[in-house]
Parts: structure tokens; sequence; C-alpha cells
């Protein structure tokens, strides 16, 4: 351990990569991080078989107790109530954390610390733990999902604001809207595993047999098929051009019955994020479609940059933080003209395009995001031991 260790509360470490699986890896290259999973940003619902399987899942990790996973990254399901917004159920969780915190430093040889924080809802953890500085990373808008409350999420989320010591957000939308409440916030965009997705343009790279067979052009989406997907959008672009093969890849959260009913629309499930690259190589375009509201402005899609390091021409609805890559990407206001665009990007599929698209992302790795924010996390390290 070269460098001050980490405890970093963060979603849970089995999920489809997130910036938190990125940014905490990259950390554990060169110090020890201590990986906490989910400490439950909802109550879970007792007739739900995921909620349920969520909670079986998470005693048996927690009787296993703190696993290596890579390099000096270690692994660990606190038990906690998860109840966040009962008062008495986070006065438990309070001591409950202290106490397995403590252990669990014991037993992985961590002395002196920092605190990071992936979650909005950490706040009553802040200070209390021993740390010698607390960062919330944040990645998202919280309040504006669905499947959370929104007052209590924000509330949650101020108060968290007002006790650490840095936020670091993933665009300058979300930036400025924290840095009304605490001033030390920076803008830390996205990075990418070029290394990774740059195998897309290898010769030896084999795309896979599920989409090998299907017809050329092969229109290409993934990640977690959610309420902010724009499914009528994919369905437009399916019944317009029932040519083109439109491949889904992902996790199925919200209703896709309209989709499934379209015969030029394959929706394949997960995949291993390590196998994505190969998925990339056998895609003509990579899409973003998704729906444009207010939340939109806080998100940094990690694909964007995923797709590109591929070599892939890349057609999106107007996230605001795509439209800072106009240059790289087509960016479409209607259905029609997405259809539009994804004609023209068909036309820049050569192996020149493809090798343009993704030298223009060398630059832009999870390394050089995470070496960033370390410099300035340590900057503030130092002034906080001065005074």
């Amino acid at each position: 351990m070269s460098l001050t260790p980490i405890v970093a509360f963060a979603k849970d470490w089995h999920e489809d990569p997130t910036s938190n699986h990125h940014v905490l890896r990259e950390l554990a290259k060169t110090r020890r991080v201590l990986w906490l999973n989910s400490l439950a940003t909802r109550t879970p619902k007792l007739s739900s078989g995921r909620d349920l399987g969520k909670i079986k899942r998470k005693l048996r990790e927690f009787a296993a107790g703190p696993q290596n996973v890579e390099n000096d990254l270690w692994v660990m399901s606190p038990l906690v109530l998860p109840l966040p917004h009962s008062a008495a159920a986070r006065a438990i969780n309070r001591q409950v954390l202290r106490a397995t915190i403590r252990g669990l430093r014991l037993r992985l040889g961590i002395t002196d610390f920092q605190l990071w924080t992936f979650l909005p809802n950490t706040a009553d953890y802040i200070g209390t733990l021993g740390e010698q500085l607390a960062v919330y990373y944040c990645v998202d808008e919280w309040s504006m999902f669905s499947y959370l409350d929104k007052a209590q999420t924000q509330a949650a989320e101020q108060r968290l604001l007002q006790r650490v010591d840095a936020v670091f957000a993933i665009n300058h939308a979300l930036a400025d809207s924290k840095r009304a409440t605490n001033r030390a916030t920076y803008v830390s965009p996205h990075g990418v595993d070029h290394a990774l997705f740059s195998r897309a343009l290898d010769d030896t790279t084999v795309v896979p047999a599920d989409i090998a067979s299907l017809p050329h052009p092969r229109i290409g989406f993934y990640g977690t098929l959610q309420d902010w997907v724009d499914f009528e959008l994919i369905a437009h672009v399916a019944r317009q051009r029932p040519s083109w093969q439109i491949v889904l890849i992902g996790q199925q959260l919200a209703d896709v019955s309209a989709l499934r009913e379209l015969p030029n629309v394959h929706l394949i499930g997960q995949r291993k994020h390590h196998e994505l690259p190969a998925y990339c190589k056998g895609f003509d375009v990579g899409i973003i479609p998704y729906k444009i509201d207010e939340r939109m402005t806080f998100v940094n899609p990690l694909k964007m940059r995923e797709y590109l390091s591929a070599g892939l021409p890349v057609v999106s609805t107007p996230v605001p933080e795509v439209k800072r890559y106009a240059q790289l990407c087509a960016i479409a206001g209607t259905p029609d003209e997405f259809i539009a665009a994804i004609e023209r990007s068909l036309k820049e599929t050569g192996p020149a395009a493809r090798g343009a698209r993704s030298t223009a992302m060398k630059n832009e790795t999870w390394a050089a995001r995470v070496a960033d924010v370390t410099r300035t996390v340590d900057q503030i390290a130092q002034k906080k031991a001065g005074r």
C-alpha cells in the first residue's frame, strides 16, 4: 500500500460496471480499497422476488467477509437495516456500521484512510468513522430516479454535501447544482477503458455468434433497459427500416413488450462488460436513444466514449453531454432525424473512420481521470492536515 487507503460506499460490486467500478478499480492499483456494497437508497419490496433475492445475497456476502477481487480491491457487504428514511433504523445502522468498519480495518491493516461515497444517503457516517477526509463522487441526479422518493433523497444528499470535504461530479450541470451547497465541487467527466474497447478494431476479435448471423446493417445499443430509454423511438426506427437489425443488450427493467413484436429487434439480454468490444465490432452504428427530460441534463453516458473507442459511429438524441462531442457524434432531435443520422453514419464505417474515432478517445482514459481527481484530493488533504 503505497498511498492512503480508501473506504468507499458504492453500488453493488456484481452489477454491470459503472463509474463506481472504473474509479475504484483504478485506485486499487496503487492503494488498498475497501468497497462496501450498497447501503440501500430505498426500502425493498417484500413482494418483489428481485428484492428478496438481493437481501438473501447480501446476507451470504456478509457471512463470507471481505473478498479480494483484484489488485488491492476488497469487497464487502455490510449488514444494515434497509430502511433509509427511518430515524430509528439509521441510528442502529450508524452503530452497526461503525463497528463493522472498525473490524474490517483491523482485519485489512487499514489505519489512516479516506472515506469516499458514490451514494447520496451516507451523510450519517461522515465524520464518525475516523477518516482523514470525505469525498462525494456524484454520478447522477439521484432525486430524479423514478424509484426513489424525491424529497427524501434531496434532503439526504443535502446533508451529505454539507459534510464532505470535496465533491466530484460527472458533468458541468451536475457540478453547478452541487456547488451551491459545497464550494469545493469539481467536474470529473467519465473516462473510458480505451485499451479494452479498441479491441473492436483488432482483426483477431471475433464477433459473437448470436449477432454474427444477422444481416447488416446492425444498429446496436447496450445498457440497462430502463424507463429513460426511448422504446417508442426504437420501435419507430425498426418499423421504418425493416431491413435494419436493431440489437439491444442489457437487463430488462422496463416494459419492452412492444419491441418483442418487431422481427428486426433483437433483445439478447445482459452480457459481461469485457464481451462488449466484440459486440461493438459486429455493430455498424452505436445508438444512445435516451428520452430528453430534466434528468438528462445531469447524465454522462459511459457508452458514448466506449462506442467511440471501438470506432463506432454514434447517433444520439440531444443528451447535453453528448452534444459536447458533436464533432464525433450525430445528434438527432426527432425520430425521422434519428433515422437520417443513422443512414449518414452507415456511410462512415470504413477502417479509417473507425480508427480516427478510436484515436480521439486515447487521452480520455479512466487512469487519466482518476489521476486528476487524486491530485485534487491530495491537495485538499494537505491543506486540511495543515489546519
